[in-house]
């Protein structure tokens, strides 16, 4: 019998519709802002416009104050009163006393996602306020951000929406798609290139503007750039310079709001479009050339340039890979010209790949004098959307910069490497011999109060924080529901409901907040960071140091009583002095605490420790030295021994995890019983056998298969040996069983190492607890 062919259904169109939070500033109807803790943000508001404020974290009050176009009051065009308690604004901006008070939006004990929506009648400024001052280290009611989103009646095309000038502008002018133009820029000015709507490539040349006028063509050199650099893209900081092909550094990166751009390849060509099949397509190399031809420079079919935003990378494989730009709208990389220059930006018109994330945009660039002073950063986000941040100088950073110039980005603050007076050596055997003293401020701190802190932090943390007594330090981690660690970190109880939260991950906040809402608790969880800078005194002599300069009152414990994992609250020198937090913690591995202050107190805290601590034989300890000393004493860090997809029995601090005794559900439970009673993977440490070091990510192999992979190493100075961490399938987890760490492609060259216990000094923490 015949069949009948099957009648095939119509399929509907796939479409592509991925989840982009990063681009919501290309929403032409929407514009979100970011009120910092006592700051004020100013808006032009027109007629029918919409305003939506929102208390992100709770309990903090706003103010607003309008005025209209001749500077006087217009409260009324947002139909609210003045409040006689709102006189943030006014102080802030020194007003006069009989100016009239700007409106409170709300009362100051408001939840989280608090909001409040105003309409607006006629054009008006505003100037919203998020008010708050110093707070002592012992209170918990900081000042927090507001959310501000603006909804004009009138939209604005995104794509022309241009960022805020940094500083007073000498130039500037906007580079539509296929287009280039050549500007001079004078040594020690700055150049500002900004991708307007985001995901924008701008190819950028410069040339030595004094060589041009003697007809010689030195410019800006890729090879060079990297091979001096070390680095594939320079970023602000030590090695920031890009430099020409007599090895002469022509520009400086100071800001970076991306921080992820290309591998120096050409600008676009003719003959790639040519060999897809564009035949004629506009190109960035010929525009290049042609902006280059009255300062008599011969064009070229393809220019190396910097691709300021454009995303390539090289794969395992070599191949050169390209994809979507990284850049969010209104991204942009500011340089100092270090020489007169020559310089050449385009808007780059691709359109048949990812380059530009498939729809050209604008560029604009604008210049500024070289009076003018901009610190050096980079920015970071806590989520996608996020406004970005630059990086931060803690309160006790003026006073590292006249010990040391070598500074790195540490998620968001600068913290120092190393020192000019000591280096990585003597920091490591000050800490171990006599004391040390560390700025340990980028550790983000967060205020978590209310009647329900106590369930909310047992429920997301895997510690028993029913048993944390006040005053009492607990080391915990904070998982995923599958098991994986967001976090680790330290948890002080400073009353029955009073907690702080002090690990290294920004998004642990957000994280806590939403599982507070979801359960709907009354807890509040208030960001400290910026209020609440540390440093970390370590060593033997640590207390003997401390004993002299921290009061305390008859009904908190002394420094010298304070017990391991306790905390107790104090003031500098005596009774007037400015307040202080001290907690017996550490990563170091030796005796050793932790001061906490405002950073206003910051400069007078160091001065005085060291008067007292330099005839000690008091040491600045930089970021290489802290490694050593960390691996040594078996201590974890993000990123290396653990991520989001490892857990705390593979991560090696299962001890946190008392799934046997803690009575209490918590966040990961179920997947951390399954991860501990199977587990795959287990912390070890290694013993390296002769002098060549490991490094984080090699291999570990026994025969030709790999078993594991290096998570963290270092020279031991103590062992005068090469050490490591590593994480390791647990069949091979036996100690002295012989391994091979794999270098080259892991098969042509080998280093024996034989696995030991992850603690190299003191397994039994005799010095923590001294």
């Amino acid at each position: 019998m015949t069949r009948m062919p099957t009648e095939i259904a119509p399929m509907t169109p796939r479409v592509s519709s991925p989840a982009e939070p990063a681009l919501y500033a290309r929403n032409p109807t929407r514009q979100r802002y970011r009120v910092a803790p006592g700051a004020i943000l100013t808006l032009q508001l027109g007629a029918g416009d919409q305003l939506q404020v929102i208390d992100t974290e709770g309990c903090q009050p706003a103010e607003l104050m309008a005025l209209d176009s001749d500077g006087n009051p217009a409260l009324a065009a947002l139909a609210l009163e003045s409040d006689p308690q709102g006189t943030f604004i006014a102080q802030q901006r020194h007003y006069p006393v009989d100016f009239p008070d700007a409106a409170r939006l709300w009362s100051d004990s408001t939840p989280a996602g608090h909001s409040r929506s105003l309409i607006c009648h006629q054009p008006v400024t505003v100037l919203l306020a998020a008010p708050g001052g110093k707070t002592s280290v012992h209170q918990q009611q900081r000042a927090s951000e507001l959310c501000v989103w603006h909804t004009p009646a009138q939209p604005a095309d995104p794509s022309t929406r241009l960022p805020v000038p940094l500083a007073e502008v000498i130039d500037e002018f906007t580079l539509h798609p296929g287009t280039a133009r050549a500007y001079v820029v004078k040594a020690g000015d700055y150049i500002q290139v900004a991708d307007v709507a985001g995901r924008q490539c701008s190819d950028f040349v410069a040339f030595s503007h004094q060589a041009l006028a003697q007809g010689q063509c030195v410019e800006l050199d890729p090879t060079v750039t990297r091979t001096l650099s070390s680095l594939a893209y320079p970023g602000p900081g030590l090695f920031s310079k890009f430099y020409d092909q007599q090895m002469q550094p022509m520009l400086e990166v100071v800001q970076d709001t991306v921080g992820r751009h290309d591998t120096f390849a050409l600008a676009c060509t003719a003959r790639y479009y040519e060999s897809q099949g564009y035949f004629g397509h506009d190109n960035c190399s010929d525009n290049i050339s042609r902006a280059l031809q009255p300062y008599g420079v011969a064009a070229r079919p393809g220019w190396p340039a910097i691709n300021f935003f454009f995303n390539t990378s090289i794969d395992a494989h070599q191949q050169l890979q390209v994809d979507e730009p990284w850049s969010r709208p209104g991204d942009y990389v500011l340089l100092r010209a270090l020489q007169d220059l020559v310089c050449v930006s385009t808007a780059c018109p691709d359109d048949i790949d990812p380059a530009n994330g498939w729809q050209p945009t604008d560029i604009h660039i604008r210049t500024y004098s070289a009076k003018e002073h901009f610190s050096h950063a980079m920015t970071t986000r806590i989520t996608a959307d996020a406004e970005p941040v630059l990086t931060r100088q803690s309160g006790f950073y003026p006073m590292l910069s006249q010990m040391t110039q070598q500074f790195t980005d540490y998620r968001g603050w600068w913290l120092p490497t190393q020192f000019n007076q000591a280096g990585r050596t003597q920091e490591y055997l000050a800490c171990r011999e006599k004391v040390a003293v560390m700025d340990l401020s980028a550790l983000r701190k967060f205020e978590v109060i209310g009647p329900d802190a106590e369930a909310l932090l047992d429920y997301c943390l895997t510690r028993d924080i029913r048993k944390l007594a006040i005053g009492q330090v607990v080391y915990s981690a904070l998982c995923y529901p599958h098991g994986g660690m967001l976090d680790d970190g330290t948890l002080l109880r400073l009353g029955q409901d009073n907690f702080r939260w002090i690990g290294g991950e920004d998004y642990a906040g957000i994280w806590l907040r939403e599982q507070a809402e979801r359960l709907g608790m009354k807890v509040w969880i208030k960001s400290a960071s910026d209020q609440i800078h540390n440093l970390a005194v370590q060593g033997p002599l640590s207390r003997e140091l401390l004993k002299q300069l921290i009061w305390t009152p008859a009904n908190q414990p002394s420094l010298e009583s304070l017990s391991w994992f306790r905390f107790t609250q104090g003031r500098l020198d005596d009774y007037n002095g400015c307040p202080l937090m001290v907690s017996r913690t550490g990563y170091t591995g030796e005796l050793g605490y932790e001061i906490w202050c405002h950073p206003d107190d910051a400069a007078q805290l160091w001065q005085r420790l060291w008067e007292l601590g330099e005839p000690m034989g008091l040491t600045p300890l930089g970021l290489d030295a802290l490694d050593t000393l960390r691996i040594e004493a078996g201590l974890i860090f993000a990123g290396y021994e653990f991520c989001d997809q490892t857990d705390p029995f593979t991560a090696g601090i299962g001890f946190c995890v008392p799934l046997k005794s803690k009575q209490g559900d918590f966040i990961g439970r179920e997947a951390l019983l399954e991860r501990r009673d199977h587990p795959q993977q287990k912390l070890v440490g290694l013993l390296l056998q002769g002098n060549e070091p490991a490094h984080h990510g090699d291999p570990v192999y026994q025969g030709r298969a790999q078993v594991g992979v290096i998570t963290s190493a270092t020279h031991s100075p103590l062992l005068g040996r090469c050490i490591a961490l590593c994480r390791i399938d647990v069949r091979y987890a036996t100690p002295g069983l012989s391994l091979e760490i794999g270098k080259l492609d892991g098969q042509q060259k080998r280093i024996l190492a034989d696995v030991c216990a992850p603690i190299f000094y003191d397994p039994e923490k005799t010095r923590v607890r001294a």
